[in-house]
């Protein structure tokens, strides 16, 4: 017991003294970051490539896929339940 005080007394003096250390305005200045523009490989990345444009999907395919996967879950939910209902009622 003693050995996890001695050790939460060393980690809060750490924090303690690492938190005197730093600078405010540097901390507020470096949570904003520095804007770097992007190099020719980099916006040749970005681009959209033709190749991929059959794979592509579409809002209205993922919502159609993403409410057939809602109802079969739930299908499979209800009868789990009706299952266990009569199995239940039956005995």
């Amino acid at each position: 017991m003693a050995f996890l005080l001695n050790k939460a007394s060393t980690i809060s003096r750490l924090v303690s003294s690492s938190t005197q250390k730093v600078n405010p305005s540097f901390l507020q200045s470096s949570r904003r970051g520095f804007h770097i523009e992007l190099g020719a490989r980099e916006k040749a990345l970005l681009e959209p490539h033709p190749a991929l444009k059959p794979f592509k999907s579409t809002k209205k395919a993922e919502h159609l896929v993403r409410r057939f996967g809602d109802v079969l879950a739930l299908a499979v939910i209800s009868g789990g339940c009706y299952e266990v209902y009569v199995r239940t009622t039956s005995k």
